[in-house]
């Protein structure tokens, strides 16, 4: 691993550079390659090598099986013609010692004697009788004359015989014209007591001789023909193997039989051995080309496998989150740099350590003894854990635990992955948020008292004034005499009115105090302007026009807390629209603008200045010299715990200012479409 992490710190994280091949592996695929190309040259040379081995030892092999061939062919014609010499010896014999007709002597000869045209003619001659007397020699006596070399020949013949004391040959026998027939003598001398009797001879057909010794084996494979010494190929010649001459041996003669192959008989054994040989040749080719292959997967597997190890590795460098990971039993295997600038500790002290960990704080052993082991038998939650550590040099901090099942590649657990966030920062940020809250809900608590009280001294202004002024009144006029008891009635009722109109003020205060628990339900705009508009008390010189329409609009809202809103725009219209010299006039009307209803209220006053247009929802700002202040400030906290708003500007229509309360649709008009209508 540390040659790993400093392989990775030398090269640069860009991943798409830690997928190319690195520098050793190409020099090892070159050697690979190498390799490779060496061993597949040596087995073409061996291919090469054996190719010219197997033609060079078929033609040794067809050199000695044509040796063997012209070997025994000339042995077998030897051996036939000694027969054949044997058997006129014996005729020989028999013509001498005086066995009459010789010729017709019964003799089991040999094959020449036996098969048919073979012996043109045969006879004895004796001494003295060069003429051939006997009937049978008659061929001698014709050959004899038919051209000068056949005499000389034949003269030579018995020379030969008779000085040599062996058999003899002559031939071929040439016509009158000088053309060479297939005939030659044979001459058998017979010696009585070491003295020459005489000859006895044959003529013989080689052409019948060589068919008749030449077996039918022989002539399927070979082409057989007489031929003499001078006898040439003809320069046409076209055969793919030349012929070879097997010599006759007969002495006298220059004799020989042409044998020529008939096709190509290939050696069946050399080649099944090149083909086997082949075949494994292939094999290996094959088995090169598939162990080239691998070798390629393997190397990119490999290069592969160190990018992404270099890649995990820089990751685990450059994150903050501690990594820790642990077998079944609770032993760590393994922890980043991260976990152990977190701890203090270094990786030599953590890795193999089990329960008790040492940045486990002793008071609260047991207790992450047993988050340990749960988080051993089944993990963590989305949520994670929420436990604290113990630095190694003391300070606590508190850590969120999240584990992953660590398994095999088989699929098979072994143990947890756990990812450790610090988050002592967030935890002091949250008791410092908390501490902020309850010093802002003492402040608000503040706000809500001075609330209540500008908002009663506001509200109550009005009818307490009214009340003092009837009070007044009514008790000078009692002074005075000057009321009788029917005209104390009606002011008395008007003293009642403005009473129930104070409380009715103290319970809208009240309820909007307690506005933390309002209750929403689901309300029809029209209807509820309609209610709270006709309890407004109307001014006579200021004309109030609804238009509200007659299509229902439903929101959700604290009926109380919107009326006491209404109220106060309403009643801020109704006072500044007598103030700008034209007709004294207030327009009420419901407006819809994407998914919100608006309550618009518009007046013919001098409008709200642009100076003005930012401050007039700030508590305690006025524009009247009589008022608090805090009537639109209540007005913006109303619509603010509605989720709505209010806004202001100036009406198209009436000249003066116009404010809008904004509140969201209920869910049915929402999805009905009913935001997209803009209504007067």
């Amino acid at each position: 691993m540390a040659k790993t992490e400093s392989t990775a710190a030398d090269q640069s994280l860009d991943f798409a550079l830690l997928q190319q091949t690195m520098p050793g592996h190409a020099s090892r695929n070159r050697r690979a390659l190498l390799w490779l190309l060496g061993l597949l040259l040596l087995l073409l040379a061996s291919v090469v090598a054996l190719v010219l081995y197997l033609n060079t030892f078929e033609a040794d092999e067809e050199a000695r099986s044509r040796a063997a061939d012209a070997q025994w062919l000339e042995q077998s014609v030897q051996f036939h013609f000694r027969r054949l010499e044997d058997d006129l010896l014996l005729l020989a014999r028999q013509s001498v010692l005086g066995a009459s007709h010789a010729d017709s002597a019964p003799l089991q000869g040999g094959l020449l004697w036996r098969e048919p045209g073979v012996l043109l003619a045969h006879g004895w001659l004796a001494t003295g009788q060069g003429s051939g007397a006997r009937v049978g020699l008659a061929r001698w006596q014709q050959d004899w004359s038919a051209h000068p070399a056949n005499a000389q020949a034949l003269a030579t013949l018995q020379d030969t015989t008779r000085g040599l004391r062996r058999s003899a040959y002559a031939g071929l026998m040439l016509q009158p014209d000088g053309q060479a027939t297939d005939v030659v003598w044979l001459a058998v001398p017979f010696f009585d007591r070491g003295q020459f009797v005489g000859n006895y001879l044959a003529a013989l057909s080689l052409e019948r001789s060589t068919a008749a010794l030449v077996p039918t084996w022989f002539t399927q494979n070979h082409a057989v023909h007489l031929a003499t010494d001078e006898a040439k190929p003809p320069a046409d010649d076209t055969r793919s193997k030349p012929p070879y001459r097997a010599a006759m041996n007969l002495a006298g003669t220059d004799l020989f039989l042409e044998v020529t192959p008939l096709g190509v008989h290939a050696a069946t054994v050399p080649r099944i051995f090149f083909l086997v040989a082949l075949l494994f040749l292939s094999g290996m080719l094959v088995s090169l080309w598939a162990l080239r292959r691998d070798i390629v997967k393997r190397q990119q597997v490999q290069a592969l496998f160190q990018a992404q190890v270099a890649l995990r590795t820089a990751m685990e460098n450059s994150v903050t989150i501690g990594l820790r990971a642990w077998d079944r039993s609770g032993k760590i295997l393994y922890v980043n740099e991260s976990f152990c600038r977190l701890v203090g500790y270094t990786a030599l002290e953590l890795v193999g350590r089990s329960t008790p960990l040492p940045y486990w704080p002793a008071d609260q052993a047991d207790e992450l003894e047993l988050v340990h082991r749960d988080i051993i038998a089944q993990g963590t939650h989305e949520d994670g854990v929420e436990v604290q550590f113990q630095h190694r040099d003391g300070h606590l901090l508190d850590v969120l635990i999240h584990e992953a099942p660590l398994t095999t590649a088989d699929g098979q657990q072994i143990g947890w992955m756990s990812s450790v966030l610090d988050i002592s920062e967030r935890k002091r940020a949250e008791r410092l948020a908390a501490r902020q809250q309850e010093r802002l809900q003492a402040s608000g608590r503040l706000v809500v008292v001075g609330e209540v009280a500008s908002t009663l001294a506001h509200e109550l202004n009005q009818p307490l004034g009214a009340l003092s002024s009837f009070a007044n009144g009514l008790l000078n006029r009692l002074r005075g005499g000057r009321i009788t008891l029917p005209e104390v009635v009606p002011v008395v009722e008007r003293m009642e009115r403005l009473s129930d109109k104070a409380g009715h003020i103290i319970k809208r205060v009240n309820a909007f105090v307690r506005r933390r628990e309002m209750s929403r339900q689901r309300l029809e705009l029209v209807s509820f302007m309609r209610g709270t508009l006709s309890q407004h008390p109307l001014q006579r010189q200021v004309d109030l026009e609804l238009a509200l329409g007659p299509a229902p609009v439903w929101v959700e809202a604290d009926a109380l807390l919107l009326e006491h809103a209404l109220h106060n725009v309403v009643g801020n219209a109704l006072h500044w629209a007598p103030l700008a010299g034209r007709p004294a006039r207030v327009q009420v009307r419901i407006e819809l603008d994407q998914g919100l209803a608006g309550m618009v209220v518009g007046d013919s006053g001098p409008g709200v200045g642009e100076e003005h247009k930012e401050q007039i929802f700030g508590a305690f700002f006025s524009a009247s010299a009589d008022g608090m202040g805090m009537g639109l400030a209540i007005c913006r906290s109303v619509l603010e715990a509605h989720h709505g708003r209010i806004d202001v500007g100036r009406d198209p229509l009436l000249g003066g200012a116009r404010f809008t309360l904004w509140l969201p649709l209920s869910v049915e008009d929402a999805l009905g479409g009913s935001a997209a209508d803009n209504r007067p």
